[in-house]
């Protein structure tokens, strides 16, 4: 009776902890599936020289008339002040991935903070969701607020900014953090995917 119960015990102990090791590993594959999928988007590090990293302060008297927008750029009369305010108050924020604050922050989280405060509207966390948010337009359409994306070596849409003019962009770069970019760089050239406009703008 003892030389079957010890097998029988034994087997038993294996099966259980098989199970354990099992249910170990499906735990553990769908914690890291977020993981897994963040990293297929991610933000693939690009070494650029931006055309302005940090925040620009305003020389002129609140009375005088303007001759640059907040950014510093050739103002126009028809600039949205309260967008290119809200982009200057980011210049400088460090790159983090999965960041939301001013302490580090990813592209998506930094496009999505500005289109809260600009205009009110809540995105998609991530620069591939927000494909739902806008109808995609053509380069040759775009329009100040209007979101750019980009694919990453993989094919991925896993970067977003928002376009200004002149070719001019801002977005939170893995190299220099919040800044602005020109649309005609190489990198971005290469690898922009389609502009995007928010549905509540598109008609």
């Amino acid at each position: 009776m003892k030389r079957i119960a010890f097998p029988l015990i034994v087997a038993a102990t294996l099966l259980l902890s098989s199970c354990e090791a099992i249910r170990n590993f499906l735990s553990h594959d769908l914690e890291e599936e977020d993981f897994i999928i963040g990293k297929l988007y991610e933000d693939e590090y690009v070494a650029e020289t931006p055309v302005i990293s940090r925040p620009v302060q305003r020389q002129q008297a609140a009375t005088a008339k303007p001759t640059t927008n907040p950014l510093g750029l050739d103002y126009s009369a028809t600039d949205n002040q309260k967008l290119y305010d809200a982009i200057n108050s980011w210049l400088g924020v460090p790159y983090k991935y999965g960041g939301t604050t001013r302490d580090g922050i990813d592209c998506s989280a930094f496009v999505g903070h500005i289109y809260k405060e600009v205009y009110g509207l809540t995105l998609n966390r991530t620069a591939n969701d927000m494909q739902q948010d806008v109808r995609l337009i053509d380069r040759t359409q775009l329009r100040e607020g209007d979101l750019l994306f980009f694919i990453n070596s993989k094919g991925k849409v896993s970067h977003v900014g928002i376009y200004l003019k002149d070719s001019l962009f801002a977005h939170a770069s893995t190299s220099n953090g919040v800044c602005l970019s020109r649309l005609t760089d190489t990198y971005w050239t290469t690898h922009f995917y389609r502009g995007g406009r928010h549905k509540k703008f598109a008609n």
